[in-house]
């Protein structure tokens, strides 16, 4: 049985199982998109593996992440454009 933990996405506390990336968690929590482009379209990740950049999220106070490269951690606080 995989083990779940808790991060922080957009103020709301959310239970994903240990080991997804912060993209599928995100995914998972319902949030309808991860970033605006410039001109303020929706954007979400297309290619899964970091070659594409449209996951981009801050993590940790961190900008410009790319969510579908890093982990979940216990406590860890993403931050969307896709309240």
């Amino acid at each position: 049985m995989t083990e779940n933990i808790t991060i922080t996405i957009n103020g709301r506390a959310v239970e994903a199982p240990a080991g997804v990336t912060v993209a599928a968690a995100i995914a998972r929590a319902g949030v309808p998109f991860f970033r605006k482009s410039v001109t303020g379209e929706p954007r979400s990740p297309v290619c899964g593996m970091g070659v594409c950049f449209e996951c981009r999220v801050t993590i940790n106070g961190h900008p410009e992440q790319r969510s579908c490269q890093v982990l979940c951690r216990p406590g860890m606080e993403v931050t969307t454009d896709g309240d």
